[in-house]
């Protein structure tokens, strides 16, 4: 097979990658493994050039950062037949492989003008010589250099720089799609960060909306057990602890749901201090699913919601049921209140993000699920005026991904 063909068939196959994402590449990488048998030079070079992105995409989910380019380089290099291959970012080299390594020396030089103006470009003698490297290779390949910028948005980040004995139309193409992969890399590790940093803010706004109304009450309640029960208020300023203690604690998006759990029964018994015989509390939980994963502070809104906006605003003697069982792969937990219910539509609004004031917790709590499970795995709430409310949460059972704090 011709370097010209080969060239072709690697910018058909990473425009395709640009266009429709590394999932699709990893797919069609699986259908490749499945033959035993690939019967021509194209299909061949197809494989090689999927492989190689899909290795070359692991090591770039941070970001263009030096430990995942310097694993990332060769997989690249791979993409192109390069004889020598390098990666930088705005201000150093990152990464180099390949042969004659004097001249990564001359890298960042190369890459200035691409840098500042944003477009790819060839460079040759003398900019790239073994003189100017300092190279003592009689042999030395490198020639011709094809320097294309990573761009992420507006900005050029970095460029992939391709080493070769002559620049052929061919490598240029190539090498050019290939920076364009690696912005698509970039920017999908920047989508990542940004979910997270999402995350992180919606756990803080739940804990500051626990703080002024659930803190407050809660003192409260221990104030007048002081002269009254003085063992009393000694137990429940321990509970009252030990629930703010796990509420603001700072590691760890997940946890388990038996952590969950043990956090909501302080928050109950603390409740239970303020609303004595009116609130009352039933669980019914399988010990199968006390193990399983689930977002930190994903369960203790719904009971608060239930306490706050069921039972506070009604009178006499409330009743609050928290069930949670396996069904096929997942956990569901529900949390079920006799209050006073609400507006269907009214909820429905607050939980699109559409109307503000009450709720905001439901709200949070139902984002957080659909942006770590989809959206088939946001919270589901029945409710009416007057008919209570019932609200039902679904995690899968098995999550690998999600390392549960501790």
């Amino acid at each position: 097979m011709s370097p010209e063909s080969l060239a072709a068939a690697v910018v058909v196959v990473i425009v395709v990658l640009a266009a429709l994402g590394l999932a699709v590449a990893a797919v069609a990488l699986r259908l490749w493994r499945s033959r035993r048998d690939f019967g021509s030079d194209a299909e061949r070079a197809t494989y090689t050039t999927l492989h190689a992105a899909a290795q070359a995409g692991r090591h770039l989910r941070g970001g263009l950062e030096p430990d995942g380019a310097a694993k990332a380089v060769r997989h690249l290099r791979a993409m192109l037949g390069s004889p020598a291959l390098a990666l930088t970012d705005e201000a150093r080299l990152l990464a180099w492989d390949g042969e004659s390594p004097a001249h990564s020396g001359t890298v960042m030089a190369l890459a200035l003008k691409s840098l500042a103006g944003g477009r790819a470009r060839i460079a040759s003698a003398p900019e790239v010589s073994c003189s100017a490297a300092g190279c003592g290779e009689a042999d030395c390949r490198l020639r011709h250099a094809v320097v294309a910028p990573v761009q992420a948005g507006s900005r050029t980040i970095g460029t992939v720089v391709a080493f070769a004995p002559d620049a052929r139309a061919g490598l240029v193409s190539a090498t050019n799609e290939v920076a364009a992969w690696v912005a698509t890399q970039v920017e999908l590790a920047e989508l990542d960060r940004s979910r997270t940093l999402l995350m992180e803010a919606e756990v803080r706004a739940l804990r500051a909306q626990i703080s002024p109304h659930f803190i407050y009450n809660s003192l409260n309640a221990i104030a007048s057990y002081i002269l009254t029960d003085p063992e009393r208020a000694r137990e429940l300023v321990v509970e009252f602890a030990d629930f703010t203690r796990y509420s603001f604690r700072r590691h760890g998006d997940f946890t388990t749901l038996a952590e969950e759990l043990r956090s909501i029964d302080r928050y109950l018994l603390l409740e239970r201090a303020r609303f004595g015989d009116r609130l009352q509390v039933s669980l019914r939980i399988a010990p199968e699913v006390l193990g399983t994963a689930v977002p930190f502070l994903s369960l203790q809104p719904l009971v608060e919601n239930a306490v706050k906006h069921g039972i506070e605003a009604r009178e006499g003697v409330g009743r609050i049921s928290i069930t949670a069982e396996e069904e096929g792969a997942d956990a569901v937990v529900r949390v079920e209140d006799d209050g006073v219910g609400a507006d269907p539509e009214r909820l429905r609004q607050v939980l699109a993000g559409h109307a503000g004031g009450e709720h905001v917790g439901l709200r949070n709590v139902d984002a957080r699920l659909r942006q770590v499970y989809g959206d088939d795995h946001g919270i589901v709430v029945e409710t009416a005026p007057g008919a209570g409310t019932l609200i039902t949460l679904r995690v899968p059972k098995s999550q690998p991904d999600h390392d549960v704090g501790r």
